[in-house]
């Protein structure tokens, strides 16, 4: 017999990762945005601008190129009081 605690369950992944979506959006409109945006090794990928349908939407002052980059919020692995940590790398962030 085997044990499913439902970690490769797709609706529960799905489950989970609409928790996580809903608490940043929660806490964007709590705190305000320009959160810092960190990549999945820790490094500053930018600063939140504000929520745009499904995706971070980051300032354009945060970026080394000058421009906005847009994040999926699927993207959004968890977050504390300083940043919004990412499951993916810099070089994935549009």
């Amino acid at each position: 017999m085997t044990q499913n605690d439902g970690q490769n369950d797709p609706n529960v992944a799905a489950q989970i990762d609409g928790r996580i979506q809903q608490a940043l959006r929660e806490r964007l409109q709590q705190q305000g945005e320009h959160m810092q945006v960190k990549d999945k090794n820790g490094d500053y990928v930018g600063t939140v601008d504000h929520i745009e349908g499904d995706q971070l939407k980051l300032t354009k002052s945060g970026s080394p190129d000058g421009q906005h980059h847009y994040v999926p919020l699927s993207s959004v692995e968890s977050m504390d009081d300083v940043a919004v940590y990412l499951n993916i790398t810099q070089d994935q962030v549009n």
